[in-house]
């Protein structure tokens, strides 16, 4: 399966807020300017590129200086607002410096929901796509509460690369791969290399959440697999500290947890 990804035309890339910022919630920039080098990369192959970012909740707390993340929904709202355009203006510079064009979808759970606005949404994809820019998306957290409430962007990832018709999904997180226990209980947990598909016994090895300033953990990104297994996506989850693991990745190591059947030859 892993020997596929090489065939891989378009893929997406998840980073999550642990990936991007350090513990005490502020933005790791050193991090934030490899990972564009490596998107950049990839473009350059001729690879389509999407970039689901999470952290403006987070980003925006600090701006805002809160000790951690907010509780109060408006508060959320409010954050997510201040941090949305402090993270695309950080990317956009990074992206700039290797001659990228990048652009912002903030998207919804509505986006998804009818037939009309999915097709609109692809549209805007492939015509971005086609031109070479990478669109770098994130919930639009400043007027829906439905994305807040959820998720970290695990699922909303999934539904991109759904959108998009990708080949694969990537999700670079705090933790190397899903093991059979949480590792950092239990020095005898066992790294999972490969799911062919998730069930309830894989999902029972799910638990945990990451930082202060995130949401979530391995259990939505299992449900992330799962969207993804439906569309026939393949999907990996991999250790953000080091944005180059996508390139290993993509030439078949093993590393992470690798989920799905393959890549197969699409036409676009």
């Amino acid at each position: 399966m892993r020997e596929t990804l090489c065939r891989c035309r378009r893929i997406v890339v998840k980073v999550g807020t642990a990936t991007i910022t350090y513990p005490n919630g502020r933005l790791n920039l050193k991090r934030i300017e490899e990972l564009a080098w490596v998107l950049t990369d990839l473009r350059n192959r001729g690879i389509d590129v999407a970039l689901v970012t999470s952290g403006a909740i987070g980003v925006g707390a600090v701006r805002m200086s809160l000790a951690e993340r907010p509780t109060e929904m408006r508060k959320k709202q409010a954050a997510a607002a201040v941090g949305q355009a402090m993270l695309m203006q950080i990317y956009h510079n990074f992206f700039d410096r290797y001659n990228q064009t990048v652009a912002q979808i903030l998207l919804t759970k509505e986006e998804m929901g009818t037939e009309e606005r999915y097709q609109n949404t692809h549209n805007t994809f492939e015509t971005l796509f086609e031109m070479g820019i990478i669109p770098i998306v994130n919930a639009n957290d400043t007027i829906s509460t439905y994305e807040i409430e959820i998720s970290d962007n695990d699922r909303l990832s999934a539904m991109v690369a759904e959108v998009t018709q990708a080949d694969l999904l990537v999700l670079l997180t705090d933790i190397d791969a899903l093991y059979d226990k949480n590792p950092r209980e239990h020095e005898d947990a066992k790294r999972i290399s490969y799911v062919e598909r998730v069930t309830e016994e894989i999902e029972k090895m799910a638990s945990g959440k990451g930082s202060a300033f995130s949401v979530g953990g391995m259990q939505t990104k299992l449900e992330a697999a799962k969207i993804c297994e439906k569309a026939g996506v393949s999907m990996a989850i991999a250790h953000g500290q080091d944005p180059t693991v996508i390139h290993r990745i993509l030439a078949g190591e093993d590393v992470g947890t690798c989920f799905g059947k393959g890549i197969e030859e699409k036409e676009r």
